[in-house]
């Protein structure tokens, strides 16, 4: 069928043409915002699932139900950056926050308090020495000007959320990747929406990431779990799985046989990044104006290459020889999550050997620690394509130190 009709989107945060099976998580935010617009509190979320489950594409969601409501959003993607690039990166989109809240020339005591309390949050010293604050504004002394990276941001949330609320609006902070914030950035996140909480303020702090973000949160602030609620989305079940799919195609007046879809669905699990994959791959091989069984045959050696070569490779490419055999030992168990000492048994070592091989990879956002002691992987399926790429569990040898002389 024609390329360019192809109706599926299989890219890194690709709004899909039809978002199903979110329903619950869209509607928990827009209460968030209309509660927070009332001056009431709620508690705010962060979102949690595996790789490829839709978080990006969530948050974009919630950026356009924010649009719509005329709250000003601030997206973030989180990176393993130092407390003074997160300070530069934060008052960078904060300062343009508050410019579409409200022009400087129309601002009010609140406003230019907002403004003065930016600028010296940006000068806070940080681990360079100092940061460049790129406009003329004043710093306010006593305010965001401590050298504490969560007195400082609480002084800030508290003084935009003012800025808003005077212009009847709000600011949805909107941060993805939350695992790869420092916990000092966490930590001051979680206390400045708690500060705004009390406040009554019309901002919030909404963050989506791998499983481990609740334990994450939990350990930076004992009170996080009564600020965040942590839904966790997973795969498409049943008729939202098979309405991804033959949705996007029905608007291009293409259907779909049922067998074809429960094939799909079965090879897929659910996954929507993996739905979108077969959906784009089958469109390719498909003709006429119906998608049958034998297309998603056809297509399947397709998908599963697409798989490997992007989505799986990506993230194998970037481990050394230890970390790919211990992820291969962990498939060599099985997909559910694995046991650290079962782990190295596999490999013939002693778990204490891997505990840093083990952080290292949790570290880079491949693994993850549904419980203690247990660790699985943030991709789904990775299990099955670390028994493809690397056929034979190879471990390589521990060099002995020598004895001190």
């Amino acid at each position: 069928m024609d390329s360019v009709r192809n109706p599926y989107t299989p890219n890194a945060g690709a709004t899909p043409e039809i978002m199903v099976g979110r329903d619950d998580q869209t509607e928990t935010f827009r209460v968030l915002l209309q509660r927070l617009e009332r001056g009431r509190t709620e508690q705010s979320m962060i979102i949690t699932g595996l790789r490829g489950v839709g978080k990006t594409v969530l948050l974009g969601e919630f950026r356009d139900i924010a649009r719509a409501a005329k709250w000003e959003i601030v997206e973030v993607e989180a990176s393993k950056h130092d407390d003074t690039h997160f300070r530069q990166t934060l008052f960078s989109q904060l300062k343009g926050a508050l410019l579409r809240l409200s022009p400087r020339a129309r601002w009010t005591e609140r406003g230019r308090q907002a403004a003065e309390v930016l600028s010296a949050f940006a000068l806070s010293i940080g681990a360079d020495g100092g940061i460049a604050v790129s406009w003329d504004v004043p710093p306010a002394e006593g305010l965001a000007d401590h050298g504490d990276l969560g007195m400082d941001l609480t002084d800030v949330f508290v003084a935009l959320g003012e800025a808003a609320q005077e212009q009847g609006r709000g600011v949805a902070i909107l941060i993805d990747e939350v695992q790869f914030l420092r916990t000092t950035q966490l930590e001051a996140l979680i206390q400045a929406v708690h500060k705004t909480v009390q406040r009554k303020l019309p901002i919030t702090f909404v963050g989506a990431g791998l499983p481990q973000n609740a334990e994450l949160a939990g350990d930076a602030k004992s009170y996080a779990e009564r600020l965040f609620k942590f839904p966790k989305i997973d795969s498409l079940k049943g008729d939202d799985a098979r309405r991804a799919l033959t949705e996007p195609a029905a608007i291009e007046g293409v259907t779909m046989a049922e067998d074809a879809v429960d094939l799909a669905v079965q090879i897929t699990r659910g996954y929507p990044y993996f739905l979108q994959e077969l959906g784009y791959q089958t469109w390719s091989v498909a003709t006429g104006d119906r998608i049958v069984l034998e297309d998603i045959e056809t297509a399947r050696e397709a998908y599963e290459a697409k798989l490997d070569d992007s989505f799986f490779r990506v993230r194998l490419d970037r481990a050394t020889p230890l970390q790919t055999a211990y992820m291969r030992a962990m498939a060599e168990l099985g997909s559910d999550p694995q046991k650290a000492s079962d782990v190295a048994a596999v490999m013939k070592r002693e778990s204490s050997q891997l505990g840093p091989t083990r952080a290292e990879l949790i570290d880079m956002g491949l693994l993850y620690t549904p419980e203690h002691g247990y660790a699985a992987f943030t991709v789904p399926d990775f299990d099955k394509f670390m028994l493809r790429a690397v056929p034979q569990l190879q471990v390589p040898e521990v060099r002995k130190r020598r004895p001190k002389s």
